[in-house]
């Protein structure tokens, strides 16, 4: 089983932050990735979890778009950047096929952090914007199979 922790593409800056759409650069980061993502064939999900916020929401549809995934977009609590990942972590410890899940930091970096290495701080990742970090659960653990960011596409 294997997971993907996408951070949010670039947005807009302005309030009320909830609201914050994705910017130009954002869309252009998300084609990008989308084009890697594709050609490559490395990712499957048969969900998209995202947080409320608009900037994830946008991400989400960008990504399931662009790579015509078939997978069901979902709003799921514990996404929001400063939420404790402690409760999205024992969700993800009970899911048994591929989810992506687009969020924001440093949630995303505190969780990547506790299902790798156990604990939530300190960070043991920083995910860019639009990064992507696919994690494989081996046992109870997990265990990094690769990253990707805008920036080395």
């Amino acid at each position: 089983m294997h997971i993907y922790l996408i951070r949010h593409a670039h947005a807009e800056d302005g309030t009320p932050d909830a609201g914050r759409p994705l910017s130009a650069k954002g869309r252009r980061q998300i084609r990008k990735v989308a084009r890697f993502l594709k050609e490559t064939g490395c990712l499957e999900a048969e969900e998209i979890w995202h947080s409320p916020l608009r900037r994830a929401q946008e991400t989400a549809r960008g990504l399931q778009k662009a790579l015509r995934l078939k997978a069901k977009l979902c709003e799921k609590a514990g996404l929001r950047p400063d939420d404790d990942p402690q409760s999205l972590a024992h969700r993800l410890r009970q899911v048994r096929y591929p989810v992506a899940v687009v969020g924001h930091d440093p949630n995303l970096s505190a969780l990547a952090s506790l299902l790798v290495a156990g604990r939530a701080t300190p960070l043991h990742f920083m995910l860019k914007k639009c990064a992507v970090l696919r994690l494989d659960r081996s046992g109870n653990a997990w265990v990094v199979r690769w990253q990707i960011s805008p920036e080395i596409l």
